[in-house]
């Protein structure tokens, strides 16, 4: 996790992102789901044995800054997380669902995303 911290501390909202380019398909990824609203993947950096992201194709940059009208959505980034982290054998032992925001929340992409966190043990506190 300190390589997302250190990038944290440069990255800043603006642009595209390559979470842009994943839903455009521009660059490969290891989808397991996607819908209208979301695309879940495999993290290329994993912090866990299982490290899946959720994201919306709407390209809201972090969860500080979404909208009341993006409710139903943020909702469904949840359900979709469930639903994952059940089809990737999760939902027996747990699970981590982790939303990073802003530079001291250590976000290192500015596209909102949600991290499903599995297969071992998770530590307390985690930051």
């Amino acid at each position: 996790m300190a390589g997302e911290v250190e990038l944290a501390k440069t990255a800043a909202p603006g642009g595209d992102t390559i979470f842009g380019k994943i839903l455009r398909k521009e660059i490969p990824a290891k989808i397991v789901y996607e819908d209208d609203q979301c695309v879940a993947f495999h993290d290329v950096n994993p912090q866990a044995p299982t490290h899946i992201l959720v994201i919306p194709r709407k390209p809201i940059t972090q969860l500080s800054q979404a909208e009341d009208s993006d409710e139903q959505l943020l909702g469904h980034l949840l359900t979709t997380a469930r639903k994952v982290a059940a089809q990737e054998g999760l939902d027996k032992a747990g699970f981590r669902l982790v939303i990073n925001d802003g530079k001291n929340g250590a976000q290192s992409v500015y596209h909102l995303h949600v991290h499903i966190l599995g297969g071992r043990q998770m530590h307390w506190p985690p930051g």
